[in-house]
């Protein structure tokens, strides 16, 4: 059973969805987006080419990293066009949504909120509250765990434990661990052997994404 890792930013990974648009020959899966950290006044243009490039290519999975950021994004409104630009186009697609959020869970529930038709969003990176979490599972909200499982007491952890098993994904983000250390965490968190969370989680993706995988 192939252990996906869901978002990475190691290059080069089998069965990983490697996010960015630098060097694609060295990932066989990509995700692609535009980050709150890189987005400017001219994002309509850079959208052009990537949207171009997510609907071309079926080794693209996703789309993000894209999202909501109070300390390092530029102005909200800016933020809200190109999140709103990108959901709309995985939804067109069928694929899901990679989020990057901090500090703007308020602004991704006004979303959820006044949006019909919300793509799948996968947060990536989850050590929240619980509460919070909850509030979420009312929408197509789903919960990505990485490194911070391996920390006892995190936020993740807490919710890991209690997050429907269909609502759940691992990855390795930005981190040199190797995904199959998340999963034994995961494993000994949940009392699951890596290969049945394996299989339960390339099912969840499959159930979220016109875009299958095995």
């Amino acid at each position: 059973m192939n252990l996906w890792d869901f978002h990475t930013h190691q290059k080069g990974k089998d069965h990983s969805i490697f996010n960015g648009e630098e060097n694609p020959e060295e990932s066989r899966y990509r995700s692609l987006g535009i980050h709150p950290w890189t987005l400017d006044q001219f994002w309509e243009k850079k959208w052009d080419d990537i949207s171009k490039q997510v609907k071309d290519s079926a080794s693209v999975l996703a789309i993000g990293e894209c999202g909501f950021d109070r300390i390092k994004g530029p102005d909200l409104e800016l933020q809200k066009a190109a999140f709103h630009a990108q959901t709309r186009l995985a939804f067109e697609l069928g694929i899901p949504v990679i989020l990057h959020c901090v500090k703007g869970h308020d602004l991704l529930l006004e979303y959820l909120k006044k949006e019909k038709n919300p793509p799948s969003i996968i947060w990536h990176g989850w050590n929240l509250k619980p509460d919070l979490a909850i509030r979420l599972l009312d929408y197509p909200v789903f919960f990505s765990f990485g490194h911070h499982l391996e920390k006892e007491g995190s936020h993740a952890q807490a919710w890991l434990k209690a997050c429907p098993t269909d609502r759940m994904f691992l990855e390795t983000d930005n981190s040199n661990v190797e995904i199959s250390q998340i999963y034994q965490a995961a494993s000994l968190i949940l009392g699951r052997s890596p290969a049945e969370l394996a299989q339960g989680l390339i099912s969840n993706w499959n159930q979220i994404s016109s875009r299958k995988i095995q």
